[in-house]
Formats: structure tokens, sequence, C-alpha cells
């Protein structure tokens, strides 16, 4: 057996083969914690001993497996190649795929949001110089309908990444808070969860909150900053664990960077020439608040690129990667100190000023609902759609499972066409992750707004066509105008705000120095600390999510954003009342539903064979039409006038109408309602229930298929009567007998 390892390890240059012999000898062990009410369970060295990290956490008969690998960079990056997929197969729930194929086509929504919430998890705590790139594949193994995986996949990861040699500043725990007959539950189940205000997913490291992801039942500012309070405690039973099994397994971590480090001598006085070259000229550019985004953009880079030359003449031998990351760290510190040392932001504004606010209604008149909501650079263009409840959101057999919902009669999509960056890119392409994470976000803030059990299906579209930050909570504020423009009855309205954070730290990473900014631009989300997105109403919070760039935020420091994010939201309000206050009562394009009860023994009537009636009310009517129950009909109808010309049609096929005496022997004209191989089914009379004609009385032809006659629904035919079978007392109509000699007629 040790003589097959070498081999292979010879085969395998990329591995150590000690290495290898120690990790297929090593055994497996465990650990487990009581987080909440519910024991997590945490087991390494038994699966995926290959990879540099191999984590399986189990809450309940959930499982998941989370897998870190790790490789050294061919060539120096200023940007983390970290990568994390969440995969949840049929398999794990015990299903089959319902696609042709029978197996897993293409990532879901569902994957792609909970692969970029632990990707926000464990990107903050890698060091800045890590030259490293990082695949973290998450692939659930059991559900048991009840444990939500998501959480459990943030915490393995945390494990998995903690046990490699991968250099990282962690480990994080995470747990879901919910709030359930006023009290707080930690990882909730799925029934839990279902009826609970609060959703929220907390991420913490031992300096403080790393990310924040979830929405509520349009909860009290107060008690969100109390989920958040209790949502750090436990998760940090988690980091513990993790801590005492590390401590024990002595992992010897890689270095960080495989470069030259900002230390070096060397690097110092390329930063000291740096800022003696463009610091002034970078402080200048910032403090011209005539600027908008493009100007300001074109001044900073041509800056970058003069100093990035006058740097390559004075240091020769030395890359240009080196300066230009001297040049961008000196930029985001001459940035961050004039926020700090003036509390003045890049445009003029202080620290708690939104940016100009401007919106309108009913901007695209043949619609139902329509908004255009523009802050600052900010653009976004808001359209509502009512259909029937028969176009709600199906969910698949494996997300029933999980979430507990069968349907979804609210959606909104979110667009981010490359325009809205003076970019060009491939419009109608499939959609990044970012605007699902986007879109995911905004619908989470309005759906609380929503009233319950709505008889209809609502789409919210929202279309940035300009963007200079915080677009997915533009599209908060447009959503809830478009809904009021179409007449939604929607519990109050909604808007959402991005807040910011400059800071300074100490040596030993804790925070000396902070400002927190309102209404985020894009350029103080790229140079800053944090985006933290808030959506919610005046008496409370829809949705959250927090990026954090820190390797954790003190709690005092989340509330205040909370705080200004509540002050923010509140000025929006404002600004929004005075366009539009409350839903509107007298659109004329609105649907109207209706239901409309008949006699269960005349459902054929109004239904036809196989749904020919219903298909025909929507062609001439544009009236949909859902079945209830055995009596009773919805009727969707896109104004009165079409609901009025649908009801008129369907008294008319409701309408008694004295059946025709049928005399043997005579002849009548019949229409086809469905014809298939064994023959075809044609209605004689409305009042009458319809006849099957066997296809040996078609035709003088004798055919095994009914069909290559040439028939088809809808034609009509002659056929001559001979009288009712005198055992089931059907109607007997013959075509073949108008086609044959008398003489032949029966043989």
């Amino acid at each position: 057996m040790m003589f097959n390892l070498l081999l292979f390890c010879k085969k395998c240059p990329n591995i150590k083969r000690w290495d290898l012999i120690k990790r297929l000898q090593s055994t497996a062990a465990s650990a487990t914690i009581k987080v909440g009410e519910r024991d997590l369970t945490f087991e390494t060295g038994r699966l995926a001993k290959f990879a540099d990290g191999a984590v399986v956490v189990k809450q309940g008969e959930t499982s998941v497996l989370v897998t870190v690998v790790s490789k050294a960079l061919q060539k120096p990056s200023s940007f983390l190649p970290l990568t994390v997929d969440y995969r949840l197969k049929a398999a794990a729930a015990g299903r089959i795929p319902m696609n042709f194929y029978r197996r897993e086509r293409g990532i879901t929504d569902n994957e792609i949001l909970t692969s970029r919430v632990i990707d926000r998890s464990i990107r903050p705590l890698f060091p800045e110089d890590c030259q490293r790139e990082l695949q973290v594949i998450c692939n659930v193994l059991a559900v048991d309908g009840e444990n939500d995986p998501a959480v459990l996949a943030i915490n393995a990861a945390s494990f998995a990444t903690a046990l490699s040699k991968t250099p990282w500043n962690g480990p994080v725990g995470a747990v879901r808070v919910g709030y359930l007959d006023k009290e707080f539950v930690i990882n909730p189940l799925r029934h839990e969860l279902e009826k609970s205000d609060i959703n929220l997913i907390v991420t913490s490291s031992l300096q403080g909150i790393v990310m924040l992801e979830g929405g509520a039942n349009n909860v009290n500012y107060d008690l969100m900053k109390q989920a958040i309070n209790i949502g750090q405690q436990e998760s940090m039973k988690v980091i513990k664990c993790i801590q005492d099994f590390t401590e024990k397994s002595s992992i010897f971590k890689h270095t960080a960077s495989t470069t030259k480090n900002f230390g070096d001598a060397l690097q110092q006085e390329i930063m000291t020439e740096v800022k003696k070259i463009c610091g002034n000229e970078f402080l200048d550019i910032l403090s011209n608040y005539s600027h908008d985004k493009f100007s300001r953009d074109a001044a900073i880079k041509n800056s970058m690129k003069t100093a990035t030359q006058k740097l390559t003449g004075i240091y020769p031998v030395e890359s240009s990667e080196i300066f230009d990351s001297a040049v961008q760290k000196c930029f985001k510190e001459v940035f961050r100190s004039k926020i700090l040392d003036t509390s003045i932001r890049c445009d003029g504004r202080k620290l708690t000023d939104l940016r100009n606010i401007s919106c309108s209604v009913d901007v695209l008149k043949p619609l139902h609902g329509s908004s255009l909501f523009q802050r600052g650079q900010t653009q976004v263009l808001s359209t509502m759609a009512y259909d029937s409840l028969d176009m709600s959101l199906k969910y698949d057999p494996v997300s029933q499972l999980i979430s507990g919902a069968k349907e979804k009669n609210f959606m909104l999509h979110y667009e981010f066409p490359p325009y809205a960056t003076n970019e060009i890119g491939r419009p109608g392409a499939a959609l990044a992750r970012r605007e699902i994470g986007h879109g995911a976000l905004a619908e989470r803030g309005l759906r609380p707004i929503i009233p319950e059990n709505y008889p209809f299906t609502l789409r919210v579209t929202a279309e940035v066509l300009e963007s200079n930050g915080s677009s997915s909570m533009a599209s908060v504020c447009g959503g809830s105008l478009a809904l009021m423009d179409a007449g939604v009855p929607v519990k109050e309205a909604a808007a959402g705000v991005a807040i910011g954070l400059v800071s300074r730290s100490n040596n030993q990473g804790k925070i000396t120095e902070y400002r927190v900014l309102t209404d985020l631009l894009g350029i103080e989300d790229y140079c800053g600390d944090m985006d933290f997105k808030m959506a919610g109403t005046r008496h409370g919070i829809t949705a959250l999510q927090a990026d954090i760039k820190l390797e954790g935020l003190p709690l005092n420091i989340v509330n205040e954003a909370i705080n200004a994010g509540k002050r923010g939201i509140n000025q929006i309000l404002d600004i929004m009342d005075n366009v539009l206050k409350s839903p509107r009562t007298n659109k004329t394009n609105t649907p109207v539903t209706e239901k409309f009860v008949i006699n269960p023994k005349k459902r054929i009537r109004i239904m036809g064979v196989g749904g020919s009636k219903i298909r025909e009310l929507a062609q001439k009517t544009g009236v949909q039409m859902s079945i209830l129950d055995e009596s009773t009909m919805e009727l969707f109808a896109p104004d009165k006038t079409a609901l009025q010309e649908g009801k008129e049609l369907l008294n008319a096929w409701l309408e008694e109408k004295p059946a025709p005496n049928m005399e043997f022997g005579a002849i009548y004209t019949v229409k086809i309602l469905e014809i298939d191989m064994s023959g075809a089914l044609v209605e004689i009379h409305p009042s009458l229930e319809p006849v099957f004609i066997h296809r040996r009385q078609l035709d003088l032809r004798s055919v095994q298929d009914a069909r290559v006659l040439g028939f088809k629904p809808g034609d009509e035919i002659q056929v001559k009567y001979f009288g009712n079978d005198p055992i089931s007392g059907q109607v007997r109509l013959s075509r073949r007998l108008l086609l044959t000699p008398a003489s032949q007629a029966f043989q």
C-alpha cells in the first residue's frame, strides 16, 4: 500500500508524498456544541481528505460538506480570487430533478444567493496581501426539510478554512435569528421560520460583526438591534469551538504574500515618493465639489497614470504592479483622511446629507403602475404588472422542501444593463450573481408591505438606467411608488438607503476613529469599510444587508448605522409623499377579479373538452378563468369592460336552449371538439353532451388512426343519427352511413 502511494506521488508532482500519506492515515475527529436549543456537530478527517480543509457540519438530519482548496498565484493580484459554490442537489432531498435529463442542469437563484452570503462571511478575514487562489465548495449531503443548510454551510466554510494552510484571520461563526411569539429563536426550524417576524443571518468574528443578511416583517428598529446582539452572542459559541479544535491541530499556515511587503524599506520609500507626487493632487480632486462621477473618475485616473510614469523613471527596475498598488493605496488613504479630518465628503455633502432626490409616477401610462426614481446619479425605472394567481411563481419540489413555500405571487426583478455605467456588454445575457442578489434584497424590502392573501400576482421590474451607488435601495423606493401608482393597497410606503463607514485603527486592529456616511456613493463604497443597505418604513425594518470589509465591526457602530438608516429612510419617505402619499384609487386600467358560481352539472359548458372553452374565453375577451372548486370559478380581467364581456359570453354558453328532437335517420351538422387515434368527439348542440364517434364510422376507409383522415378540432361535418345504443343509451352517429350505399350500410 505504501509503495503504491509513493508511485502515485511521483505521477503527481504537485502533491507532497508525505503530506498525502499523512492525510490518508489521519483519523476522523468531531466536536458538538449547543447553539440555541439545538446541537451542532462538526466532523473532519473522514471525507474529502485530499482537500486542504474539509468539514461536515450536521444539525438534525441536515448535513453539509464544505471543502477548501488553495493554490499560489502565478502573478500578483490586487483582488482576492476567491470563489464560493454552494449546491443543493435533488439527491440530498431524496428527489429526482424534473427536467428532461433528470439531472441537475444550472445553478438556481437560491444557490447563488447562499454562495454570496458565504463569500461575504469569510472574505473580509483574508489578509490584504494574500496571493493565493481559493475555491470553497459547499455540497449539501442531506436535508431533512426542517433544518436550513445555508447557515450550516457558513460555519463549515469557516471551520474548513481554519483547518487549511491558507492564511486567514478567522474563524467566524454564523447563526440565523428568528422572532416568534415575542421571543428570539436561534437557528429556527422551517415551520418556525414561516411564522417568524425576523429572518436574519448574523456572521461574527472575535472582532465583531462581519456580515448581516435578512428580512423582517416591518419590525421595530430597536428590536432588530436586539436580534443582531443576540445573534453575535450565539455565534461566539461556534467561534470558540473552531478555535479549540484548530489549536490542537497545530496547523502550519502559508505566508500571506509572495511579493515584497510594504513594510520593507524600499516599499516605504516608494510610498513616501507616491505621496509627494500625487497626494496633494488627489486631495485637490476630492475637494473639487463640482465633479460628478465621470469627471472625478477621469481626473483620478489621469493623476494615477502620471504618478506611475514618474515612479517608473525613478525606479526603473521595479515592476509596474508595485507602483499601481502603491498609488491605489495612497489614493484610498487621502480619500479616507479627508472624510475623517473634515467630515466633508468628495461631493461636498456632510455625513448625514442625502443626494438630491426626485421622483415621478405614471410615467408609462398604458402600464398598471410605473415610477422613475432619481437619487444623485442613480436612476431606476420601475414598472408594476398585475396578473392572475395562475401566474404565480411555482417552486420545484426541492425548494418546497427547504422553504415550505409552494408558490409566490409577488416578484421583483432587478436589471442592470451595461449602459448604466457607460459600459459595453451583452444585453439579455444570463443574470450576474450581483443582479440576482440585489433583486432578492429589493424584493425582501417590499414584500412585507404587500397585503396578505392578495388575489393577484404582482411583478415589479426595476431597471437601473444610471448607477453611482445604492441602486438596489433606489429599486425599493421606485418599486414602492410603482405599487402605489398601480393601486395596490400596500400597508405603507417603503424606502431604502445605503450607509457607509470610514475608520482608522491602531496596530492591534481596534477602531480608534470612524465616520458613518448616509446615502453611499460608488466611490465611497470602493474606498470605505462598509456597505450597509437597509430598507424599511416609518415604523420598522423590512430588509437588511451588510457587507463589511473589516475583520469585525463593533456592535455600537452597527447600531449607529441602523439609526442613520432610520433617519435616511424617513427623509426619503417625506420626499416620496410629496409625489404620491397613498395608493391610487382612480386607475382606469386596474385589473379586476370576480367569483363566478355555476351549477356543477353545467361545468362542461364553460370549460369545454380539454379546457377549450377556457382558452376561447381568454382569446375573445382577455378574461382568464381559474377553477376554485366544483361550482366556483375565479375570473381575472384586465379591466371592468373586459370582465363584463367575459361574463356575457359565459352566460350565453350557460343559456338553456331547447335541444333538437333527434329523429332516426336524420342528418345533422356537428362540430369536432377533439380527435385522436380512436375517433372524434363532436358537439351536436350546446345543451347536449358531446358524442364520441368511433373511427370506423368516420369514413369508408379502414384506418388505425382517425387523425390521418385530416379532420381537426373546430371542423364541421355532417353525420347521420341512427338511434341510441340499447345497452349504454349513448347517441349513435355515423358519417360513414352518408358515404355508403344503403345496401352496404350495415355490412
